[in-house]
């Protein structure tokens, strides 16, 4: 397969086959936006009002509170504060419907400046990947991938018909439930044999733990997408 400009960042993104390529797609957009927001950006006016909008949600600012830079923090959430109190709480203006408010906050809480900007980008990155799917060499790379996790399986498999041709769609589904249900069932005998190490029977210094120490993070990751932390 040919390499462009848009295939390139998907092919980086699969080589690892570690974890699931669909979070590592999210990771990267979100990791480049949150850097983004929490740098020279915070000071542009047209990302002050878009940010000024939307908010955030609570896994981007828990994540932007990560980032050393709190003061640009701060500034987009005075600004944001100050949006959502006239927004909801100034005096009422006039021939306002009485819904209107209500309508707004509903927007406040569910919006995010960074989930909206992930949403672009994963949309463009999910088309080139199935376009890339009908070539071969990825076809064989995403077999060989780790696992895809339960909500982006979810999600391939309601994109692939919008993008896939009949004759494509089949294998494809079949690819991802080979490569999700292979994982399911390694988390099980992992998480059950975690639960067996509890048996008086099975401990002692020789205890043999297997891989299962760290299973109840990765069906965590596996289940939700996110790591517990």
């Amino acid at each position: 397969m040919r390499e462009s400009l848009l295939t390139i960042p998907i092919s980086e993104i699969m080589d690892p086959r570690e974890g699931c390529p669909v979070c590592r797609m999210r990771d990267m957009l979100e990791s480049r936006t949150v850097e983004y927001i929490m740098g020279a950006a915070m000071m542009e006016p047209d990302v002050r009002i878009e940010t000024n909008r939307a908010g955030f949600c609570h896994t981007h600012l828990t994540q932007m509170m990560k980032q050393k830079n709190r003061l640009s923090l701060a500034l987009m959430l005075q600004t944001h504060l100050e949006t959502a109190d006239r927004e909801l709480f100034s005096r009422k203006k006039l021939f306002e419907p009485k819904t209107a408010r209500r309508q707004k906050l509903s927007k406040i809480n569910e919006s995010c400046f960074v989930c909206e900007k992930i949403d672009w980008g994963m949309e463009r990155l999910m088309k080139t990947f199935f376009e890339m799917y009908g070539h071969e060499d990825f076809r064989k790379l995403l077999s060989e991938q780790e696992y895809i996790c339960l909500p982006h399986y979810d999600l391939l498999l309601s994109l692939a018909p919008e993008y896939l041709k009949k004759n494509e769609l089949a294998a494809f589904t079949e690819d991802i439930r080979a490569i999700t249900e292979r994982y399911l069932n390694t988390l099980y005998e992992d998480v059950s044999h975690y639960c067996s190490m509890y048996d008086y029977r099975n401990t002692g210094k020789d205890a043999d733990w297997g891989n299962s120490k760290d299973s109840i993070e990765r069906s965590v990751k596996f289940l939700t997408s996110r790591s517990g932390e």
